[in-house]
């Protein structure tokens, strides 16, 4: 029994962790943004306004590529131009987006197929090299399916090259007009974790994870990026080996960019599995070697992304407190030990108070308190996604089937 003790409490104090972190960055952002800073007191002083490429990767986008491109188009001009990178498409992306445009001069569509090569990083080092014959100040990626508020491209490359940093947007994903609870919840959960949790950061200084979508980087930064890997959390790699050359990623909240949930199961299963195989393939490859590098660099900012990584993702985390709890309460119960029972009901409170708050100060217009009271049957439902991490994990890119694709 006392084994059983020891490894209880051991699995306690693990889960403290990730719980105690993600209860100080919800604390740390329950205060309003000041409005009118762009960074941390960073002042945007870069005039001329720096030229930049929106670096758009598109694979099989016909549906929807159209609008989000007609979109972009007021808000390009001299200093400001797209590249659309149709890659390894089937169908008619690449035309369409050419079409959509109607020859802006701002606005350019290349293709690349290398069936053996898959995966947005390849899209992406090829639009890389691709701008190496006229290399813009910044490059901004943005993916094929999110909209960009106005006023984001100039927000973010001036941030970028005041700081010299890789910057950032707020990156929000909403469920389908309709959407089910299971969405809704999926989108509260995204809520948490870009808007939130980056947000606490940000308000204690501290660096950000990069997202995906909405991110802005010099052009030193980016063209030495090593993006053809076929990594499928291309965004969590590029964002750990930046805080690790020296250049960890900074939030900016005031540039916003949006995309949606898809309302196909399938779809939303396929997105939601490689994020979180990739999250939890990361936590599993890179986090402890982080935090020996942090200590041994003495490096705060990459001491700070290691824990951050470290918190799961919130269904998961939930899974593995009441697992955890619901064990300790059964030592308690049976007279052998109340340890285990009080510390992971310790870290059970934080989880349960965190959530609490998030939703009290940024959820409420996302997700009712009664269908928030779903979580239980939305942990259940991931159950597979998490035992299918344990002995099929996926490592290979897949794209999310849009609404309306067959």
């Amino acid at each position: 029994m006392s084994v059983l003790v020891g490894l209880l409490l051991l699995l306690g104090a693990i889960l403290l962790v990730p719980c105690t972190v993600l209860l100080v960055q919800v604390l740390a952002a329950l205060p309003a943004l000041r409005r009118g800073n762009a960074a941390q007191g960073v002042q945007l002083s870069i005039s001329p306004s720096p030229e930049v490429c929106v670096l758009m990767p598109a694979h099989n986008e016909a549906a929807g590529i159209a609008e989000i491109v007609r979109a972009l188009l007021s808000q390009l001009g001299a200093h400001k131009r797209l590249l659309v990178v149709a890659d390894n498409c089937t169908d008619a992306t690449a035309e369409i987006a050419r079409r959509a445009v109607d020859d802006s001069p701002f606005v350019e569509v290349i293709e690349r197929h290398n069936p053996e090569l898959r995966g947005k990083g390849f899209a992406l080092d090829h639009g890389v090299r691709h701008l190496e014959v006229h290399p813009p100040a910044v490059v901004l990626i943005l993916d094929a399916d999110c909209t960009l508020k106005p006023g984001s491209i100039d927000t973010l490359a001036m941030l970028c090259m005041t700081t010299g940093r890789p910057v950032q947007a707020l990156d929000l994903m909403q469920a389908p007009v309709g959407g089910s609870i299971k969405t809704r919840l999926a989108e509260f959960a995204w809520l948490v974790k870009n808007q939130v949790r980056a947000m606490g950061y940000f308000q204690l200084g501290l660096p950000c994870q990069l997202m995906g979508t909405g991110m802005a980087f010099t052009w030193l930064h980016i063209s030495k990026a090593q993006l053809n890997t076929g990594q499928i959390v291309e965004d969590m790699q590029l964002g750990i080996d930046l805080a690790r050359s020296g250049t960890p990623p900074l939030f900016c909240p005031q540039a916003l960019v949006t995309s949606v949930f898809p309302s196909a199961a399938d779809g939303l299963q396929t997105q939601r599995t490689r994020w979180e195989h990739g999250h939890l393939g990361i936590i599993v490859t890179q986090v402890p070697r982080l935090f020996w590098q942090a200590l041994t660099r003495a490096n705060g900012a990459l001491f700070a992304m290691a824990l951050d990584l470290c918190v799961p993702p919130l269904a998961l985390l939930t899974m593995l407190m009441v697992g955890s709890f619901a064990a300790g309460v059964l030592l308690a119960v049976g007279g052998v030990s109340v340890w285990p029972a009080l510390l992971s009901g310790l870290a059970t409170c934080m989880l349960i108070l965190a959530v609490m708050l998030a939703w009290w100060r940024f959820g409420r217009s996302v997700i009712s308190l009664k269908q928030l009271c779903h979580v239980p049957f939305y942990v259940a439902a991931k159950l597979p996604l998490y035992f299918y991490f344990l002995v099929k994990r996926q490592s290979a890119w897949v794209r999310s089937k849009r609404d309306g694709e067959l």
